[in-house]
């Protein structure tokens, strides 16, 4: 007995020292070398379809084969490469279709015709017979949020949008959009009333655009097929020589989001080091977050939501929180137990994880956890970012000199000790009740 005792109390010691060992991995020196290298000016800003990104994305790639990770689907590559459409309309109709005194058929164009669509096909010929989900954006809605939940849809659909959201949803058609090849059709129109017959003709040009989003995995022991994803988006803002800060025409983005960036990385290296994870473990660099969030809605098509566990999505955690260093908040912290799950198991700690102190701004809503979260994966987004006095947030002084190195890898370790419950397949989150979404 008393020979056994030992050996469990060695064991308990050899675990002890593993997972330490590992913890150290994260230091302040190899953060900093991380998130120097992301938000370097050699980077360029990282913005989609330029180098400066492509070299973020061969760097991400190099330290994912340097701590030893393995290829998603054993592909050959850590880039999961995909291709984007820019589609430029070159005519669109729509016609109501009613009926006359007599029942013949008539149709009418609305006068002040305005429409967005997202599509890449040539062309579209729609009708109420096509198969399509019809949706509106009523007088009184939030428009914004309306606008982002239809145009991540999943299916084919068709919005017609109050007149009252006119000035607005003319803001948000000029800017445009690029698409994944996969992309469902879904077309926004100004019609105050749904008809009930109608059809829609349009022609698109297509210009096609590859991008890549980087990912690596750690795969689980004893659950293989349950996922549990790390991730943060490593595009930014890129050059503006108009928009100029102090005759810096450079967007760093060293907290939005190298910042998030290199804590996945960070996270890599430690579950790495440590060994012990049952489930897969993701890590993803997502591109294209800055333009529409594409290289996440991209990356999560890859899923069977039912199979993803948790997924831990990092935005902006460079500088300190509202409530100051060894804290952080969660978006959508109501809608799962895993806020409760990470708190738990960080007890004996100084750091606390908060929830999310900024409803008004819908964050769950927009960063890239929203995709699979609207899926029903607990998909949260961890951020210390205060959004409504961040100074450096989207403007060129966002830079290393900015960052409070220690404390951001203290959160990443606090992320990485949260963790261990749902790494181990010990412990599962509660899912995200999709009928209540808005």
């Amino acid at each position: 007995m008393k020979k056994i005792c030992s050996a469990f109390v060695l064991l308990l010691l050899s675990s002890a020292t593993i997972a330490q060992k590992a913890l150290d991995v994260i230091s302040i020196k190899e953060t900093e070398r991380i998130e120097r290298t992301l938000s370097a000016d050699d980077m360029q800003g990282r913005r989609t379809f330029t180098p400066g990104i492509e070299k973020a994305a061969n760097f991400i790639a190099a330290e994912f084969e340097q701590t030893g990770l393995k290829k998603w689907n054993n592909g050959s590559s850590y880039l999961q490469s995909f291709a984007m459409i820019r589609p430029k309309v070159t005519s669109f109709n729509i016609k109501i279709k009613g009926l006359d005194a007599e029942n013949t058929t008539i149709n009418t164009v609305p006068k002040s015709l305005k429409f967005s669509i997202n599509s890449v096909q040539k062309s579209l010929n729609i009708t109420e017979n096509s198969g399509y989900e019809i949706a509106s954006i009523p007088r009184g809605a939030n428009f914004v949020n309306e606008w982002r939940k239809y145009s991540s849809s999943l299916k084919n659909t068709i919005v017609f949008v109050d007149s009252t959201h006119e000035q607005i949803f003319a803001r948000a058609t000029q800017r445009g959009g690029q698409f994944y090849q996969t992309q469902p059709n879904i077309v926004f129109v100004i019609q105050n009333e749904i008809p009930s017959r109608f059809t829609i003709e349009a022609t698109q040009e297509l210009t096609e655009m590859p991008l890549a989003n980087v990912v690596g995995i750690i795969p689980g022991k004893s659950k293989p097929n349950e996922y549990v994803i790390f991730s943060g988006h490593y595009d930014h803002l890129g050059i503006n020589t108009r928009n100029m800060e102090n005759n810096d025409s450079i967007y760093n983005g060293a907290n939005d989001d190298a910042a998030g960036t290199t804590a996945m990385i960070m996270l890599a290296k430690y579950f790495s080091k440590l060994k012990d994870n049952e489930r897969t473990l993701v890590f993803a660099a997502f591109t294209a977050e800055e333009i529409g969030g594409f290289g996440a809605t991209y990356f999560s098509k890859q899923f069977d939501p039912a199979q993803v566990m948790a997924m831990f999505n990092i935005e902006m955690i460079g500088t300190e929180s509202k409530w100051g260093k060894n804290s952080a908040y969660i978006t959508g912290f109501e809608k799962t137990n895993m806020g409760e799950i990470l708190q738990n198991n960080l007890k004996g700690t100084d750091f606390t994880f908060h929830p999310d102190p900024y409803p008004t701004q819908q964050l769950f809503y927009r960063s890239d956890n929203a995709t699979l979260a609207r899926l029903g994966v607990p998909a949260h987004t961890i951020s210390t970012s205060k959004m409504d006095s961040e100074p450096n947030y989207h403007k060129a002084s966002d830079e290393i000199g900015t960052l409070d190195m220690q404390n951001m890898a203290a959160i990443i370790r606090a992320i990485a000790l949260s963790s261990k419950g749902i790494v181990s397949g010990k412990e599962t989150p509660t899912r995200v009740d999709v009928s209540a979404l808005r």
